[in-house]
């Protein structure tokens, strides 16, 4: 019975896997044959295979045999098919050689009707080219076709309307070109006088530049003795390589050919008035620079140099009278607009503009010409000069500030006698010592030493050219000269100097430099004064001259760096000690320095070291600020209310820490100090902390109050803070240790010195 069951299982598996053979992909087989073999009845499988193969070939077999009838017939019916094809072809062969002989006639009869068509079109052609011979002149013309071809276009156009249209007959072209003639001439003129407006246009917004050049060119290469300030400006050669003048040309030869001359030269000239009114009129903010001043001035100059230059060019476009009529303007107008702030700016204009023709404006002759009243004139420049050195202040403030930004703070390098000879030109410096020294060797002070020095005689300079033709004595050139240099020292230099050190990236090195620049430009002050002195020929020892103030200036400049210094420092000595890491509780103390201090003791080490070339009461005063802030930081740091108790330990590894310190001190890192003076910095601190190392409380109270008392500077209120910190870092370690009688003496005394500390302090207060 079991054998039967098997059997028919693996019959039923059999039929399973070939049912999965014919209806799975081929890619899938591989796991299905796999468990064929994996059996034991593959030998069965085979057969059953076998027997499948055998009915699907029986199958495929009567399929053919049942269509095999049909693809026979269908082939016999492909032959007859063929046969008929081949009639088919021979007879669309006939019919097409049939057709190619009768077309032979009918193509001769269109070939002689065509060229009867070509003869008509070339005797058309003939005439029509030789009717549009009188109309070519006229074929390129019009608006896409001008390019600024303007007169050769109006000259083809009136050839085109006098002659050649009529030549050419009543044509309905030669109407439309004839009704288009005007319309073209219209165009032509609107376009010259495009480029006219654009050319007024450009002028206008570049008169300041036309003006400069020409004012360059006038100083360069006129006499100007005895000229004045008009025919200055209508001489100026070179009025034709600063401006295209061919749109005004070309637009007065298009107004004249159409006509209308009178038309162009009134609207040229009105328009030129408008922009004359324009030109000036002053800015409201003119006065604050003299850049202001600089292109209001170039903008009136420019305007009479395209003026005059169109006077002489343009055969009567404008003439003398209209331009004498446009200067007049310009005098009233200016000189009544800048009455209200200035008249000064008008001769101001011309030292700005670097030209030395102040003679002819201050020749009473040239300018009553005019109607300008000298004695106001003169009245007015000395009373303006106040606003004068003003602009001049803000001027040399950016230089200043641009010469401290830009310089490097760092001694001046001199590689060759040549180079120092230089700088000994633009600063006035001795140095015996520095002389004997070989190349290269170094400058004391930083490159905005020379720098600023130039820019002082570049200022008084300034000033001296605004006092010259104003009918001033030696004594108030000089005298005026001395109060605006002294208003440039004492409040612009000074503020930019101090800006420089108050800086937020400005380090110790900069503020060192700074300090030794401003001794030498300190020292340098009275070379100023011979300067001034020889510029305006007045003695400097003369009765009630006035002094220059730059000692205090620098003076001022170098104690606010020094004090940077200080706070610097400092600073730096706060950051090293927020590094500071004691275990108060420590039991015993180090044999060597806290690594925070040791850092802190190697800056200041290489700090002091570049302190070498300052003064030598400055680098002291440093180095004892420095030290007395250590110090009161160091014994704030032990004082602190965070710091609830300290053991012995602390205290000896804190005293080994300022042992650091007294021998940094000693080793005397900024020489200048007397014996021990540098010590003293420290003294409160060892003496405190001596008290507690040694436990010498008997002498500190017994000899509290007396001049000579070993531990003076402990103040009482110092000792009981530390000693109650103490006090309790006792109690706690020997929580289990107060019955010894050692522990017991010594707590007995810790509590009888901080009550004998408290009454001292009750006494001291009361």
């Amino acid at each position: 019975m079991s054998l039967s069951c098997n059997a028919e299982f693996t019959a039923a598996e059999h039929e399973r896997i070939l049912r999965e053979i014919e209806s799975t992909d081929t890619n899938c087989i591989g796991p299905t044959l796999r468990s064929v073999y994996d059996g034991q009845e593959h030998g069965l499988f085979m057969d059953k295979l076998e027997g499948r193969i055998r009915n699907h070939d029986r199958e495929i077999e009567k399929m053919c045999n049942h269509h095999f009838q049909g693809f026979v017939d269908s082939i016999t019916e492909l032959l007859k098919v063929r046969g008929e094809a081949q009639k088919l072809k021979c007879q669309v062969t006939e019919t097409n050689q049939k057709l190619q002989n009768d077309g032979k006639e009918v193509c001769l009869l269109t070939s002689m009707d065509e060229l009867r068509q070509c003869r008509l079109q070339q005797r058309n052609i003939a005439t029509t080219i030789d009717k549009l011979t009188h109309c070519l002149p006229g074929t390129n013309i019009g608006p896409s076709k001008v390019q600024k071809k303007y007169y050769p276009a109006l000259r083809t156009l009136e050839q085109l309307e006098e002659s050649c249209l009529p030549q050419a007959g009543s044509y309905r072209f030669c109407g439309i070109m004839s009704e288009n003639i005007p319309r073209l001439r219209t165009h032509i003129r609107d376009v010259s006088m495009s480029d006219l407006k654009d050319f007024l246009e450009s002028i206008r917004k570049h008169s300041d530049k036309i003006g400069e050049t020409a004012m360059k060119q006038c100083c360069s290469s006129v006499q100007v003795m005895c000229l004045s300030l008009t025919h200055i400006i209508l001489q100026i050669p070179g009025a034709q390589d600063l401006v295209d003048f061919s749109p005004v040309y070309r637009c007065l030869h298009i107004y004249t050919v159409l006509g209308a001359r009178d038309t162009f030269e009134n609207y040229y000239r009105k328009q030129r008035r408008k922009q004359a009114r324009l030109v000036l009129q002053p800015h409201s903010n003119m006065h604050e620079t003299l850049e202001g001043y600089r292109r209001y001035f170039n903008q009136i100059v420019g305007f009479f140099v395209v003026e005059d230059h169109i006077l002489h060019t343009t055969q009567g476009l404008v003439n003398r009278a209209y331009v004498e009529e446009l200067w007049e303007l310009a005098l009233s107008k200016t000189i009544a607009a800048l009455r209200t702030h200035s008249v000064f700016a008008f001769i101001c204009f011309l030292f700005l503009t670097e030209m030395d023709i102040i003679h002819p404006l201050s020749s009473p002759v040239s300018l009553q010409g005019y109607g300008f009243p000298v004695n106001q004139l003169f009245d007015m420049l000395l009373e303006m000069r106040d606003q004068y050195g003003e602009i001049l202040l803000k001027k040399w403030n950016q230089s200043f500030r641009q010469i401290l930004d830009q310089d490097n703070y760092s001694p001046i390098p001199v590689a060759s006698p040549e180079e120092y000879q230089r700088i000994a030109g633009q600063f006035p410096f001795q140095d015996p010592e520095l002389d004997k020294m070989p190349f290269p060797k170094k400058l004391p002070f930083s490159e905005f030493v020379p720098k600023v020095y130039s820019q002082l005689k570049e200022f008084i300079y300034a000033c001296l050219k605004y006092s010259e033709d104003l009918h001033l004595s030696s004594t108030e050139i000089d005298d005026m000269i001395r109060k605006s240099t002294n208003l440039l020292l004492t409040r612009t230099l000074s503020h930019c100097l101090q800006y420089a050190i108050k800086k937020k990236n400005v380090g110790l090195a900069e503020l060192v430099q700074i300090i030794i620049n401003t001794t030498h430009l300190e020292q340098s002050c009275h070379y100023l004064e011979e300067f001034i002195s020889n510029i305006t020929n007045v003695p400097p020892d003369t009765i009630n001259a006035t002094k220059l103030y730059g000692t205090s200036t620098f003076k001022d400049a170098r104690h606010a760096a020094e004090e940077e210094i200080y706070t610097n420092l400092n600073q730096k000595i706060d950051q090293f000690l927020q590094l500071a890491d004691y275990d108060w509780t420590a039991a015993q103390g180090g044999a060597q320095a806290s690594d925070y201090l040791s850092d802190l003791i190697a800056f200041l080490c290489s700090t002091f070291a570049v302190f070498t070339h300052l003064p030598g009461k400055v680098a002291q005063t440093a180095c004892m600020s420095a030290c007395k802030h250590l110090s009161t930081s160091l014994l704030q740091l032990l004082l602190e209310g965070d710091v609830r108790q300290v053991s012995m330990g602390a205290l000896q590894q804190f005293n080994v820490d300022v042992k650091e310190c007294e021998r940094f001190a000693r080793a005397g890192p900024v020489p200048g100090f007397q014996g021990d003076t540098l010590l003293l910095a420290f003294i409160d601190l060892r003496q405190l902390l001596d008290l507690f190392t040694q436990w010498d409380w008997s002498t500190y109270l017994a000899d509290y109050g007396r001049p000579t008392c070993k531990y003076l500077r402990v103040n009482p209120q110092t000792a009981l803070t530390l000693l109650e910190k103490m006090k309790d870092t006792s109690r706690k370690n020997n929580m289990f240790a107060q019955f010894r009688k050692n522990e017991r003496d010594k707590q007995k005394l810790i509590d009888t010195v901080v009550k004998q500390l408290r009454n001292l302090i009750a006494t001291n207060q009361a």
